[in-house]
Parts: structure tokens; sequence; C-alpha cells
């Protein structure tokens, strides 16, 4: 970032909680509608039945997620555990053969494609101010409620709801696992979700925004932030104010209200988000959680991760 844009230390706003429980309020007030049906793009296989799920999200939007059901010889004992994978930025869920490894392990696997990234879900729009730099800063220029991280934790929420309404998707426990933007969206889902059992968490995007700055970090996932700056406040007399409406949406700010144990991995060469970034949200963590570094891996896939999560999310946890 430019010298001279100014930069203080992170900040949690004073109504962070109170805000979210009026944003979570609204989600839980919507009507559910949702379809379960056979999926249209596979078929089943031997360790899991796919099934495409819609949903209507916030302010009617039509919502997808992928779902994996265990078959009988793949499924354990009693109710099944479920695992809401959450992708990357900008994406959509991953392939349905990557994700019938969680079915194999015996969880139901569900995975929604976040609005307007690549995949099914439909952005409906009505964010103000500028669209032209990425989703990190959609909605800047109004209300904090009004950004799309906000509405993407709510239709969260709803789909929370129809997952517990859905008799096809009874399960014991929840999980959570993301990666980069999956791990920031992850994070949140677990800290205003209580049913969350567990979350594995790496290296998650949307953490310390007025770090990334300063660091100079504003690009590749975090160019919007860049891009906004420079075309919108020039000479940085918009920047606090910018800050403080991020700070609603920012990974550590979510941190202390997560209350399940967090499994949260580093790449130490991680230049897309830095670990210091990432310091600041596990730092912040107040529940059981423990840290994998990766000393000689970036933002990529880190296979040890996901083998450690075999272990965490079934009967060892941490």
């Amino acid at each position: 970032m430019d010298a001279g844009y100014p930069i203080e230390s992170f900040r949690e706003p004073e109504d962070f909680s109170s805000f979210w429980k009026e944003r979570m309020a609204e989600a839980d007030a919507v009507p559910l509608s949702w379809e379960l049906v056979p999926a249209s793009e596979v078929t089943p296989a031997p360790c899991a039945v796919p099934y495409d799920l819609w949903f209507r999200g916030m302010r009617g939007a039509q919502l997808y997620a992928k779902v994996l059901v265990p078959t009988e010889a793949f499924a354990r004992s009693g109710p099944l555990p479920l695992l809401m994978r959450f992708h990357g930025y900008p994406g959509r869920t991953r392939s349905w053969l990557e994700n019938a490894s969680w079915a194999a392990e015996g969880m139901i696997l569900v995975s929604m494609d976040n609005p307007g990234q690549g995949g099914r879900s439909e952005d409906i729009g009505g964010f103000p101010g500028t669209t032209v730099a990425g989703h990190v800063v959609l909605g800047l220029e109004g209300e904090p409620k009004d950004l799309y991280y906000v509405r993407l934790q709510q239709d969260i929420r709803i789909l929370f709801r129809v997952l517990a309404a859905e008799p096809r998707l009874a399960h014991a426990q929840a999980f959570v696992y993301g990666d980069s933007q999956g791990g920031g969206v992850g994070l949140a889902a677990a800290a205003l979700n209580p049913e969350v059992a567990a979350a594995g968490i790496l290296y998650p995007f949307l953490s310390d925004f007025r770090k990334v700055m300063e660091l100079g970090a504003d690009a590749v996932a975090y160019e919007g932030l860049r891009y906004w700056a420079r075309w919108f406040d020039a000479d940085g007399a918009k920047a606090e104010e910018a800050f403080s409406k991020l700070a609603y949406i920012d990974t550590a700010s979510f941190a202390p209200y997560v209350q399940c144990p967090v499994l949260f991995g580093t790449g130490l060469a991680d230049e897309i988000c830095p670990p210091a970034t990432q310091d600041t949200v596990y730092e912040r963590l107040q529940c059981p959680k423990r840290r994998l570094f990766y000393p000689a891996f970036g933002h990529e896939e880190i296979q040890a991760f996901d083998d450690a999560l075999i272990a965490f999310f079934g009967k060892e946890g941490l």
C-alpha cells in the first residue's frame, strides 16, 4: 500500500455482538424453501449418493449446494455427522470426486457455492457503491449490514436451518472446514451458529484487514482493497471509516465468539494471506485450539493438513 495511508492496529466494533444478533434474527425470519434432488452432474457411487440442494436465501436469491450422503456400506452407526465445507476465493465448491472423500469417511458433505463467484448460486446484487474490485469491497459505500460477506453469513444461517429441517440430512453434529476464503467464512460460521461442534481452518482470508494494508499484501485475493483505496480514497480520508466497516466481517472479530475446538493451519511461505494476519485471528481464539505450521508451504494444497482433519473430525479431536 502507498506510504502514508493511515493504519492502526486491529479493533473489534463495540457493537459487534449485537450487530450479528440482529443479522441472524433477520436470517431466522426468512421462510424456508428448498428442494433436494438427485444430482444432475454425476450418478451415485459406491460410497455416496449425490444430491443438488437448491434453497432460497436472503432477498429470495436462488442458492445451490452440493450434498453427498454416505451409502449404507460407508455410513457410521447412529446419526451421521455433517461437514459443511466452504470454498476459496473466487471460485465454486470443489469437485464431486474430491468431496466424496468425506462421504467415504462416513460424513454427510454439504458445500455451498458462494453467490456470484463462479458456481450456481445466484447473486441478485443490490450492494451499495462500487462492484468493480471484488467481493471484499461489495457494499463498502453503504452500511455494514449491506456488505457482501454479511449477506453471505445470513445465507449460511438459512442453509443450517434447511439442513436441520430436511429429514434425509438428519445429523448428530455439524462440523465446518474451509481454506482461504473458506477458512474465514467457516470460522465466522462457527462463531454465529452454536450447533457447530468443530472447525478445521486453513490460512483464512478476510483476516485483519488493517494488517493486510500495513504489510502491502493488498494484492491477489485482497486486491479489492487497493483498488478501492486508489480510486475512491486517494488521500486516505475515508480509511478509518472503511476499516471500521470491514471489521464487521473480519475473521479476527469473529474469533473470540467461537466456542468449538479449532484446528488451524498456516503455511509460513503464504504470500496471499500472510501468516501475520492469521496470527491476529489465532491469538484471539479463546476456544480449545491447535495450530499446525508448514514452513515450506504457501497458499496451496497442504496434504498433511487434509490428513490431520481426518483424526480431528473423528474421535481423536485435538
